[in-house]
């Protein structure tokens, strides 16, 4: 299927600094921030050389809170370039809508003067759902504001597409009854591998799932009643990294994730790209010269077939290191100080290193985010991701500075489907309903396709 259409994803945010205000990190996981000395400039001012204005307002500040809160609006003010009156105004909208809330003012550092009452992200009203599917398995999760999970759970993957989709909506409810109660669910994210086109909200083709052109979030939405966000799952862990993680990621990114499948997303000024075929990142079939993997599309030495945790386990069982093909059985073995479990982990990383090299010269990004099981869980093994990158890179110079692991650890795949959620609210937080509507039970019967999906949060300018 070929999807003929052209996307623009709008940056409400636009912050092109860090204001200096170090109280907490942006996210509890991810590296801490570089100060930059003096506030930052403002974001892009209108033809009047005012700071932005309306729903660019309300994004603006949310982004800034979220940086830095607690903060006090006069240090807001500084920030964004934004008059006294209209941080005021935008901030009593944003804590209306359960968005920002107000701390004791206890809560910043003591100063002389009229004391500053600090804003914060509200954590406690607003959660996002989210649900990815990989291959041998299904993560359930919830979110907060801050991208900090809340709660996940997973299931086994069996069967086609529509027995996938209908055990999410089986479990779905149950799930959000046990670990959403007393909060609002803003909407549904779901996202995997392959190809995915989020405007239609279907998965074009995934390979590993022999799924083509997918409905999915027609089939979710008409059956649980909340907005549903459809994407790719190395996109939806840009645009994370894009609001929690390493500040250089708005300026540009470049996001790669290696395990059943192979994608990878590229980010300009907040921005991840789609393509007008909803094909940018797609990987999965670029040719390593010094592959022979063979791979189902009839060539050798593609991407996929080369670095996919398929091929891995398959090596790991023939060579007697595990007796089934199971990931976490052999990254026990790695971490147990299996010299052959963790040779295949590091033979692993140093192609992914030289396909890195290969890509950095290309698109020149400010910063690298690498998904990979290694990374995550045998952070030694960088070494040699690193070594390989400086000896193939014409512009890397500093893999270590660059090349990042993703800022989410084993929450990784959980937080990937909450973002998709998290983007729209971040990104135009006035489109957020003053009533989200509650999940529907689940069904005893296959919903009806004719019922009316939830109309989706405004996520992206066309």
């Amino acid at each position: 299927m070929s999807v003929q259409r052209s996307v623009s994803v709008r940056n409400e945010v636009g912050l092109r600094g860090e204001p200096p205000l170090p109280t907490r990190p942006p996210h509890t996981r991810t590296p801490a921030r570089q100060d930059v000395p003096g506030f930052a400039a403002a974001p892009a001012a209108g033809p009047t050389g005012a700071g932005p204005t309306g729903a660019g307002a309300a994004a603006v500040i949310l982004r800034t809170v979220l940086d830095h809160g607690p903060v006090a609006r006069t240090a807001i003010g500084r920030a964004t370039g934004l008059s006294p009156a209209a941080v005021s105004r935008q901030t009593a909208g944003l804590i209306s809508l359960g968005l920002l809330r107000e701390l004791p003012a206890s809560s910043l550092s003591p100063r002389a003067g009229r004391p500053h009452v600090p804003l914060d992200v509200d954590t406690r009203r607003h959660l996002a759902c989210g649900v990815h599917i990989a291959v041998p398995f299904v993560t359930f999760s919830v979110v907060d504001l801050r991208g900090q999970v809340v709660a996940r759970e997973r299931q086994p993957r069996e069967g086609d597409a529509t027995t996938v989709l209908q055990m999410i909506i089986r479990h779905l409810p149950g799930f959000l009854a046990r670990h959403a109660g007393g909060s609002r669910v803003l909407g549904l994210g779901v996202v995997t591998g392959g190809r995915v086109d989020p405007e239609l909200g279907l998965v074009v083709e995934h390979e590993p799932l022999d799924w083509r052109d997918v409905p999915v979030r027609d089939v979710l939405a008409a059956a649980i009643g909340l907005p549903v966000y459809v994407d790719g799952h190395a996109r939806a862990l840009a645009q994370a990294e894009i609001l929690f993680g390493d500040p250089r990621a708005r300026r540009s990114l470049l996001h790669l994730f290696v395990g059943n499948v192979a994608d990878a997303a590229f980010a300009t000024d907040g921005s991840v790209h789609i393509g007008p075929n909803s094909a940018a990142g797609g990987i999965a079939h670029l040719r390593l010269a010094d592959s022979d993997a063979l791979c189902r599309c009839g060539r050798s030495g593609c991407v996929q077939a080369t670095l996919s945790e398929r091929t891995l386990l398959r090596r790991a069982v023939g060579e007697g290191i595990i007796s089934r093909p199971d990931l976490q059985d052999l990254l026990a073995a790695a971490l147990a100080d299996d010299r052959r479990a963790v040779a295949l982990f590091r033979d692993r990383l140093r192609v992914v290193g030289r396909l890195i090299a290969l890509l950095v010269d290309m698109m020149d990004p400010e910063i690298v985010v690498l998904t990979e099981a290694a990374t995550l869980f045998l952070p030694a093994l960088r070494a040699d991701l690193y070594a390989e990158i400086s000896a193939h890179s014409r512009v890397c110079t500093e893999p270590e500075r660059m090349v990042l692991p993703s800022s989410f650890g084993p929450d990784v795949l959980a937080v990937a489907a909450g973002a998709t959620v998290l983007d729209a609210v971040h990104r135009s937080p006035h489109s957020l309903p003053a009533d989200p509507p509650a999940p529907r039970p689940a069904p005893a019967a296959p919903a009806a396709a004719t019922r009316r999906p939830a109309a989706p949060l405004a996520r992206r300018g066309n």
